[in-house]
């Protein structure tokens, strides 16, 4: 059973008078566990669009979307948010760490909407940090790292909930290239370890890394062709 499936799914949002936006055009998905999956497109193509439905942070006007088998318009938005918190990690392009809190405590914040306490989240949590090379950092503050060391806390932010699912908008796009290798080589890593990774970009040299490519256009999907990943 895939981890997610979209059948024939529509979004459409209205932009003043009765201009209707198809930014979703009768979509249909599967996303197996365990795979590395790149959305590729440009400016308007839907693929934000459909990272946020993945991500529950929005929902379908039409069609349907299961996670884990679960049919999302039979679930409430209370127990959306709990499925969003407890199996989901996101990592954006301008990584959304608090300023004032350490890298530690930003780290930890995902585990503040968990339903039920998790013993030892602060040891996991510098492991994590460990993980990415960040943990003689922990006591600092965003405004003292650099942009690659940001994406780096937000990526342990994003595992310290364990997710599914890590759902990574354009993570490179404020990075130079040899930081944003260093990233990427971040997720080839997670991904051996079995985690289920979508990265959202418009970058073929990002996309590469993937063993996956779904192209977008117009708001639907184009038909896949074999991808060769050539970065290992």
């Amino acid at each position: 059973m895939p981890l997610i499936e979209l059948h024939d799914v529509c979004k459409t949002y209205k932009m003043g008078g009765n201009n209707l936006i198809h930014a979703l055009d009768h979509v249909s998905l599967a996303i197996e566990e365990g795979e590395f999956v790149a959305i590729l497109g440009p400016s308007g193509s839907g693929k934000s669009t459909l990272m946020h439905l993945l991500g529950f942070l929005d929902k379908p006007t039409s069609g349907e979307m299961l996670f884990d088998g679960q049919r999302v318009s039979k679930i409430n938005a209370r127990k959306r948010a709990m499925i969003r918190a407890e199996k989901i990690g996101f990592v954006f392009q301008a990584f959304n760490l608090l300023p004032r809190m350490s890298v530690l405590r930003n780290t930890l914040l995902p585990l503040a909407y968990a339903r039920h306490r998790i013993p030892g989240a602060r040891k996991n949590a510098r492991a994590l940090l460990e993980q990415v090379g960040m943990s003689d950092r922990a006591r600092h503050r965003p405004n003292q790292l650099s942009g690659g060391q940001r994406q780096r806390v937000a990526l342990a932010r994003a595992l310290v909930n364990n997710p599914r699912l890590i759902l990574a908008d354009e993570p490179t796009g404020n990075l130079d290239s040899q930081t944003a290798t260093t990233i990427l080589e971040l997720f080839a890593s997670l991904h051996a370890q079995g985690r289920t990774i979508i990265i959202v970009t418009h970058d073929l040299e990002v996309a590469r890394w993937a063993k996956r490519h779904i192209r977008m256009k117009d708001g639907k999907i184009l038909p896949e062709t074999p991808t060769t990943n050539q970065t290992a």
